[in-house]
């Protein structure tokens, strides 16, 4: 099958991230035709140092490597060396309702955030996502929770082009991990884990023992004695139960059997150095892909040039169907 998806260059790369997309890359790209996309253009809709900006694209390269994005199995290049993306964008913007860009829940969350923050791009935020996904026939699209409404909106846009203009593309489906779907703030478990949130509420996959050791020991739980999952009742230790659970890959009944009459610190301090065992690696493999700059930049040039060729045969195919060639 072929498979896309994409992460923004700017902020941490944190474990929700990893358990709810990377994670799944990681094993899809072995049986699949992967494409994995650093969407630097979606990044430029908020505010944003452009002076930081190319050194983060660069670094997230480095991310993907680092945890385990193998570029001999998956293509891996930077949104805006292909345009295709913006010239689809374009095109899917004059078959998509103004009220279905309303209704997206992560236009109205940012927009909310004050007017200037308001924008044409982050209203047409998920056309561009579309074009992503719709230019390289995406069948499968592994995101977290909050992207499957994006995913819908692909699918219904790519069900509108086919109806009107001919079979065109192929219908995405959304791929929700079966767990860790949505990782919660450890500061604020009723609300999911963010890079764009300070930066004591999320754990970095390249923290430091020292920095995930303050960060697990004034991770919220509550006012309890037991160490019980219960994701309404009790969402703080449900969220470190569901992170101890997902990196040590047992399941939550056998890791409240485990930690059965221990008290909240001791269990904060096993999930430290849970952590900090589990992403050691990725913390090692960084510093050495940092090291051989030439190296990544020659990745994304190679993954430049074969975007470009699936993204140049697909645009020409739209084109012609609209009566533009």
């Amino acid at each position: 099958m072929r498979i896309f998806s994409g992460i923004q260059p700017t902020g941490e790369l944190h474990i929700g991230n990893y358990l709810g997309a990377i994670k799944q890359w990681n094993s899809l790209q072995h049986q699949n035709n992967c494409i994995f996309c650093i969407v630097d253009l979606h990044a430029i809709t908020v505010p944003y140092d452009t002076e930081k900006l190319s050194n983060l694209i660069l670094e997230k390269a480095v991310i993907y490597l680092a945890a385990g994005i193998d570029p001999e199995k998956a293509i891996i290049f930077v949104q805006s060396h292909v345009k295709a993306h913006t010239e689809l964008c374009w095109l899917l913007n004059t078959i998509t309702p103004l009220g279905d860009l309303y209704r997206m829940t992560q236009y109205k969350e940012k927009s909310q955030k004050g007017k200037k923050n308001e924008n044409a791009g982050l209203l047409n935020y998920p056309i561009l996502m579309a074009a992503d996904i719709l230019l390289y026939d995406a069948d499968i699209v592994p995101v977290g929770e909050d992207q499957k409404q994006h995913v819908e909106l692909a699918r219904s846009i790519a069900r509108k082009f086919n109806s009107k203009f001919g079979e065109t593309f192929t219908l995405p489906k959304e791929q929700l991990p079966t767990e860790g779907a949505r990782i919660m703030s450890i500061t604020n478990p009723k609300k999911k884990m963010s890079k764009s949130d300070p930066e004591a509420s999320y754990i970095s996959l390249f923290d430091s023992p020292e920095a995930i050791k303050k960060k697990i020991k004034s991770a919220v739980t509550d006012t309890y004695k037991t160490i019980k999952y219960d994701k309404e009742k009790r969402p703080g230790i449900s969220n470190l139960l569901t992170i101890y659970s997902l990196f040590s890959e047992i399941e939550v009944k056998e890791v409240e059997k485990e930690m059965k009459g221990k008290s909240y610190k001791k269990f904060k301090d096993e999930l430290a150095e849970l952590m900090i065992i589990k992403l050691a690696p990725f913390r090692k493999r960084r510093e050495e892909f940092l090291s051989r700059e030439v190296y990544v930049k020659e990745i994304l040039k190679q993954g430049q040039d074969a975007a470009n060729s699936l993204a140049e045969s697909k645009i020409s195919e739209v084109k012609r169907k609209m009566g533009l060639i």
